[in-house]
């Protein structure tokens, strides 16, 4: 009868409580001397359900106690008194040699009181008790639903966490039957033998008869024994009936002589028992497909509508729809994707190019312009602001180029490195020209020769390249004012930025990947059969067409985005972008703040509601309930009115019978309707007075709670802003909104990097919109080789699944209109087309469910936009036919007057953006020096203005990476 071991006594005589960690991860609540036993208790506990194990939990320990526990005594007279359980003494049970108990198995206890800590007295469970609410199922389960734990699978034991358990040293190595592998095993090795002894079963030809069970091996033999031993004695029970009441030894020879005569079969009135054949079990059915899953395995529905048909820009349409951009256009579809591209490059880095935003429709409108007479400043401005960035000023770090480019052919060039080319080459001399004493074709024809020869020595152009252009002669003629002089001077005036471009190209020539392009370009501005001068150039490059000049375009605009300031742009919107999720997440926590604050003070304020009110927590349906309630009363007294006036008429004096009671109900009506007005009266003399104590603290709690919701109004709307902001500072790249089944890309441009309309001081921002609509890439010749045009296996395979190939639904479903490759691209300016998009995108598919989500999220801004564009563009068909009218009536002596400002849109922009940080436009010279202080007082108020209008956050900077704001 050794006492159990118990924690060393502190100090103070008690038990030192232990903590879990420092996380306070157990509630301090839970007696700490009882921790360690029931966490023992738990381990490894096969109770699924935590319910069922805090049940069984507390009615083990609900009277059992345990050495360091604070107790309350109960005494036979009913008094109460709190000591601390000191020891605790097992006695087992006492059986005494003819079987009775002797003494039964209880425990003792000693215990002291807190008010006599040096006395000690023993007494039994019965009078001992524990405090309330320090031991409950609530406490318990809250418990151990933070101390234990178990995997994922049923049947899994509880465990105590790993790090509970080492701190209270209970074993953590889990018993070896109680693992998944062997409970597995346990489960598969169950199931084999169900289906065994099932399989063993014979045909039972009497089922009422009693049937035979003899103990034997399990198994398949097993069962075969017991189905024999079944046989027999049905047989010779059939035989004799009081076969039964034969001792069993008997019973057991004769069967076994029964099936050794029938040589281990039992026949039963001359048949062989037949063996229950088990069916075979079909099987189980695949479980259902976990969705989203790959779109082109889903099965096609035949009668599903089909994609709403594309509209194309280009005339070259890849399925002829009456939906194509008109032939006079004359944009090919191999020009739709750089046009996109240049347009996004120029509208994504308008600040560090200078330039005012523009539309598309004005961009297409710019570059298809072939009259030379008038200027469009859009399609000069786009140039001279790119080509500024390839070379610095001559000012600046003397003219030093940004891109790195190949070594010119020509002689006396300067080389295309990023090192510094502000020194001229030094001069070469020229070699003596010896006259040829006599001069004829043959001789001609060896000088020819040798002329080749040693130009191709030294590097110059070959025969054949002279024949296809002469941009080499205008260049060499050119040669000390060449291209990039012109540029570091920043000299465009009268198209010599076409010359400026055609000598970039020229250099850019000799690079293999690029040689191509550019001669083919080169071919136009110089061509063989025109002058070499750079008069040719200009008035060659007014007269390309869309498809060249996009090239152009292209090829300068991948320039751009190697040089420093595209790089440093990039560099500093990252730098915002981390400064707007750092804020982003500041007023998240804000909001979430305010939200806890607005919580209590509607606590607060029901608490202060009168009794008499009905509960209304929300303040913004007073005002309706209150209107309702005022409504109602009128109605009702109105209702009075009327019945006052009818019984007024009916207590005129007229001739017949009279109703009996009839002036006591009348009397009634008029006292009833007195005291509704004195209630009334009542009433607004109530409100009349002076408000309690009670009522002066609710009308404050409810000005705070408007304050609060304000105040979490603007923190989401702020919130809302840096979205917007880190929307427009993403700019690294495009952001593509999803693709569908058959791996075509879907676009919104303006959804990143740009502000939806375009910048808000722009002068064209009247638009109302960017570009305005949902563009449609083809896919790309990976995607389309890998899973679109599969192999023949493959092909064979998904035809017998789907009772057609890949590229034959592609052709069903995508209805009329089609992109087959990435270089083929179509669009969507309808709402209602987006729509149908919508509804038809599968929400099963992996890549559907994607886009059909970012559709519905930005529907409302790309329909609005949509919606602006296509209300522009009607304005500006009915202006251009109201000056039309006005042209044919205006005429001159020689000819109708026409002006072209008046019926093309893209003549309405003009670059501010320069003109307020130059001072002028990029195509026209600096302003002279006696004008300089002028310029600078104009670009000062300019700014002033732009200053006063432009909305601002707290350090002075624009709220948006272009300065626009977003509204809401």
């Amino acid at each position: 009868m050794a006492p159990e071991a118990c924690p060393s006594p502190g100090p103070d005589g008690f038990v030192d409580t232990i903590q879990l960690d420092a996380s306070d991860e157990v509630d301090d609540a839970f007696p700490d001397v009882l921790k360690a036993p029931i966490l023992r208790k738990v381990q490894f506990s096969t109770i699924s359900r935590l319910d069922h194990l805090v049940d069984h939990v507390y009615e083990d320990f609900k009277n059992d106690f345990y050495p360091g526990e604070p107790i309350v005594v109960k005494f036979d007279d009913g008094g109460r008194a709190p000591g601390i359980l000191r020891e605790k003494t097992k006695f087992p049970e006492l059986i005494s040699p003819d079987g009775s108990l002797e003494r039964a198995a209880h425990v003792r206890y000693t215990v002291s009181f807190n008010n006599q800590p040096d006395e000690y007295h023993n007494v039994n469970t019965d009078h001992l008790t524990r405090e309330r609410k320090t031991f409950t199922k609530q406490i318990l389960r809250s418990f151990l639903k933070k101390t234990i734990e178990h995997e994922a699978w049923n049947g899994a034991p509880w465990c105590v966490k790993p790090k509970i358990a080492e701190h209270y040293h209970i074993k953590g190595d889990m018993p070896p039957h109680l693992t998944y592998e062997n409970q597995m095993l346990q489960r598969k090795a169950n199931l084999a033998a169900k289906k065994n002894d099932f399989e063993g079963q014979l045909l039972n030809f009497h089922p009422n008869l009693p049937h035979l069970k003899p103990k034997g091996p399990k198994g398949r033999r097993g069962a075969q024994d017991a189905a024999l031993l079944n046989e027999a004695y049905q047989r010779a029970l059939a035989a004799d009936p009081g076969f039964s009441k034969i001792p069993q030894a008997v019973q057991q020879q004769h069967i076994e002589q029964l099936i050794k005569a029938s040589g281990g079969f039992v026949q039963f009135n001359g048949f062989h028992p037949i063996a229950a054949k088990s069916q075979p079990k079909p099987p189980p059915p695949p479980p259902p497909p976990k969705y989203p899953i790959e779109d082109l395995e889903l099965a096609p529905i035949r009668d599903k509508a089909t994609r709403p048909a594309l509209k194309f820009l280009s005339v070259d349409a890849p399925t002829p729809h009456p939906t194509a951009e008109d032939p006079g256009s004359g944009i090919f579809m191999r020009s739709v994707g750089p046009l996109l591209e240049t347009w996004d490059t120029l509208n994504v880095y308008c600040e560090v190019f200078q330039l005012d935003s523009f539309t598309f429709d004005d961009y297409v409108e710019a570059l298809q312009l072939t009259d030379d007479t008038y200027r469009c400043q859009l399609l000069v401005e786009i140039h001279c602001a790119v080509l500024k960035k390839l070379v610095n000023d001559v000012n600046d770090k003397n003219g030093q180029v940004q891109v790195s480019l190949p070594e010119s052919n020509l002689p006396g060039s300067e080389d295309g490195s990023l090192a510094d080319e502000s020194a001229l080459p030094s001069p070469t001399p020229e070699p003596e020209i010896k006259p040829a004493a006599r001069t004829t074709r043959s001789s001609l024809a060896k000088s020819e020769a040798a002329d080749v020869k040693s130009g191709l020595k030294h590097g110059q152009l070959s025969a054949v390249e002279t024949k296809v252009h002469h941009a080499a002669e205008v260049e060499q003629s050119t040669r000390s004012y060449d291209w990039k002089t012109r540029l570091r001077k920043r000299d465009f005036r009268n198209g010599q930025w076409a010359y400026i471009i055609m000598g970039l190209l020229l250099q850019l020539s000799n690079d293999p990947r690029r040689r191509k392009t550019c001669d083919d370009i080169l071919c136009r501005l110089a061509p063989p059969d025109q002058e070499a001068t750079v008069e040719t150039v200009i008035s060659q490059y007014s007269l390309l067409d869309i498809n060249t000049r996009v090239k152009v375009l292209e090829i300068i605009c991948l320039l751009s985005l190697e040089t420093k300031a595209i790089r440093n742009y990039m560099e500093d919107c990252n730098n915002n972008m981390t400064d707007f999720r750092k804020e982003r997440i500041d007023m998240q926590r804000k909001r979430k703040a305010a939200m806890e604050d607005l919580r209590l003070l509607h606590e607060e304020r029901k608490a202060l509601q009168p009794e008499s009110k009905t509960a209304s927590p929300i303040p913004e349906l007073e005002e309706l309930e209150d209107s309702k309630m005022n409504g109602a009363t009128e109605d009702e007294i109105e209702g009075e009115d009327e019945d006052e006036v009818m019984d007024t008429e009916e207590e005129a004096p007229h001739q017949g019978r009279s109703l009996r009671r009839a002036n006591d109900r009348a009397a009634q009506r008029q006292k009833r309707l007195g005291e509704e007005k004195l209630r009334k009266e009542r009433v607004q003399a109530d409100k009349a007075k002076k408000p309690s104590k009670q009522e002066k603290q609710l009308e404050k709690v409810v000005k705070k709670i408007e304050e609060a919701k304000e105040q979490i109004r603007e923190y989401e709307e702020e919130v809302l802003v840096i979205e917007n902001d880190l929307r427009e500072a993403d700019c690294p790249r495009t952001r593509v909104l999803g693709k569908d089944r058959f791996w075509n890309r879907y676009y919104w441009f303006e959804r990143n990097a740009m502000p939806y309309a375009g910048l808000p001081d722009s002068s064209t921002a009247f638009a109302g919109y960017a570009n305005g609509c949902v563009w449609v890439q083809g896919p790309d010749d990976m995607e389309r080789q890998g899973f679109i045009e599969l192999c023949d296996s493959e092909n064979a395979q998904y035809f017998k699944a789907f009772m057609m190939t890949v590229p034959e639904r592609k052709m069903i479903e995508e209805g009329p209109t089609h992109c087959f490759n990435a270089r083929q691209w179509g669009y969507y300016d309808d709402p209602d087309d987006l729509d149908k998009l919508i509804g038809w995108l599968d929400k099963n598919g992996v890549r559907e469910t994607k886009l059909r989500k970012e559709l519905q999220a930005q529907r409302d801004k790309i329909t609005t936009y949509m919606e602006k564009r296509k209300e522009f563009l009607e304005r500006s068909e009915e202006k251009k036919l109201e000056n039309g009218d006005v042209a044919t009536r205006i005429s001159t002596r020689t000819k109708s007057y026409h002006d072209p400002a008046s019926s093309r849109r893209c003549f309405a922009w003009s670059n501010l953006t320069a003109e307020r940080e130059n001072g002028h436009v990029h195509s026209e010279p600096k302003p002279p020096a006696n004008n300089r202080k002028q310029t600078k007082a104009v670009k000062k108020a300019v700014e002033e203005e732009a200053r006063q209008t432009r909305a601002t956050n707290r350090q002075g900077k624009a709220l948006t990476r272009q300065g626009s704001r977003y509204t809401f």
